[in-house]
């Protein structure tokens, strides 16, 4: 799909975690909608120049910056790089984030250092940026916010309870955000169940992951599990689509938490 210059004004927007995932995912459909697109990564150097080669190819505008969201200073750096570079900021998404794969019925699995490294990207990043980014999303006129955040704070399970923890401190962070920022600027979250991406091969063999997998899609309303495009729409949806929608949680996880209707045969 080729970038249709008309279909937005070429608005701004700044994707932390942009290299991977659904970050990546997310800066490809912003670019595809007409808007100029700065990712940032920490590590993953050579996948954000892949993304940004792939949405050049497609006539979009965008940019890799080099930062960790959880220094303060590297948040305001990028921050102010895109606004020099672009004259503003309509669209900040969080995407950035990290855990630490341990067993959830284990206490002692992390130690206060380990939940401080987890939270320090997974909340404090978020703040931090939206800190730097809301008197540009301000002066906007249509300035949006979207967390990616996870069932994993609604439900009380995921890959660690560092990680359970600062989602549920991200959404409430989210609400506190759309409450302090209104009425120049939207936020809201998109929850997603499991990805199918290669952010859990980091942390676990093939064969776990795979299993973990498919008891997710089985357990499924649909069946199935969620991709991150599927994350990507919704992240999109909300920053350009939902000029009504503000402090809500967007929930993306082929039905999950729903669950599969009990069969009673008679």
């Amino acid at each position: 799909m080729t970038v249709d210059p008309g279909t937005e004004t070429k608005k701004v927007a700044f994707v932390s975690g942009g290299g991977t995932g659904v970050g990546a995912a997310t800066a490809r459909h912003l670019a595809r909608r007409g808007c100029r697109v700065a990712i940032n990564y920490r590590r993953s150097g050579e996948a954000a120049e892949e993304v940004v080669a792939a949405c050049r190819a497609e006539g979009g505008e965008v940019m890799a910056l080099q930062g960790d969201v959880a220094s303060d200073a590297d948040c305001r750096s990028m921050v102010a790089r895109v606004v020099e570079t672009w004259g503003g900021l309509d669209i900040l998404v969080c995407s950035a984030g990290t855990t630490q794969f341990t067993t959830m019925t284990d206490l002692d699995a992390q130690n206060a250092e380990d939940f401080q490294r987890v939270y320090a990207t997974n909340v404090i990043g978020v703040h931090q940026l939206a800190r730097a980014a809301a008197p540009h999303l301000e002066r906007s006129g249509a300035g949006a916010i979207v967390t990616i955040s996870s069932i994993a704070g609604v439900n009380g399970n995921g890959s660690s309870l560092a990680y359970v923890a600062s989602k549920g401190a991200l959404n409430s962070l989210t609400l506190a955000l759309a409450r302090l920022l209104a009425p120049k600027v939207r936020v809201n979250a998109v929850l997603p169940g499991l990805i199918e991406s290669g952010w859990f091969l980091n942390g676990m063999d093939a064969d776990k992951y795979e299993a973990i997998r498919d008891n997710f899609a089985a357990a499924s309303a649909l069946g199935s599990v969620c991709s991150p495009d599927d994350i990507a729409d919704a992240a999109v949806f909300l920053a350009l689509d939902g000029r009504k929608m503000t402090g809500q949680f967007v929930t993306v996880d082929a039905g999950y938490l729903l669950g599969r209707a009990v069969r009673v045969s008679r």
